[in-house]
């Protein structure tokens, strides 16, 4: 099949597969496969032209009117939807199905884990944005024993660092994506709590990597030493 893929979990996994798309986003984070601009703002036409018998798409990361552009066109369009861990695996089964992938897919979460710490997660700085109760990121520190300290909000709000200070959140989990915090942050992310620093895509991607991802972070947050105040 010829495949498109606009949604960078999804590239992660059709390539773990062994099903390589003809074209992704500079996002997936593949500079060895043809680019077809971003998730927000791909080009319609260049995906035309290559007559793809179907185009992978994330109703979170893609735009609606894209997808509308590309089913006007005669391109068939297949939008995965994953808000928590446990969407995961039966989306990844019906992606399987359509692009010829594995006959039985499997992500194997383990056991939910008693909540200990409340987290504040930053995805976004100028303005300072965070995750709420409605997204995926949300789902994997709930999974594993984290709390979000803005779990009374909606997926993306805006919040000031003083409405962080506030909630007094036991760790800041940093993550690498989608704004790359890094130890340059560090200073400004302690006045608020001790900081970890955790990969973006095991936080946010989601499909073959989800097992592995969710061990990798238990690992992180069990060497965590915990607050010191």
């Amino acid at each position: 099949m010829r495949i498109v893929s606009l949604v960078p979990s999804v590239t992660e996994s059709l390539l773990a597969w062994g099903v390589r798309p003809v074209a992704v986003t500079r996002f997936c984070e593949r500079p060895e496969l043809p680019q077809v601009g971003g998730t927000k703002n791909p080009d319609v036409r260049a995906i035309v032209e290559l007559a793809p018998d179907l185009v992978v798409m994330n109703e979170e990361e893609n735009r609606r009117e894209d997808a509308e552009a590309l089913r006007a066109s005669g391109v068939a369009v297949h939008v995965v939807r994953v808000g928590s861990v446990h969407d995961v695996e039966p989306a990844m089964e019906e992606l399987a199905v359509l692009v010829g992938g594995p006959r039985v897919v499997r992500v194997e979460l383990g056991a939910s884990r008693p909540a200990r710490l409340r987290a504040f997660v930053p995805i976004w700085r100028r303005p300072w944005m965070t995750i709420g109760r409605d997204s995926y990121g949300a789902s994997v520190i709930r999974h594993l024993g984290v709390g979000n300290v803005f779990d009374d909000r909606d997926r993306y709000p805006e919040v000031s660092l003083d409405e962080v200070a506030e909630r007094a959140p036991d760790v800041v989990l940093a993550p690498s994506e989608p704004y790359p915090f890094g130890e340059r942050h560090r200073g400004e992310l302690e006045a608020l709590a001790p900081v970890l620093f955790v990969d973006g895509r095991d936080l946010f991607w989601w499909g073959t990597r989800t097992a592995d991802a969710l061990a990798r972070l238990e690992r992180q947050l069990r060497g965590f030493a915990g607050p010191t105040r």
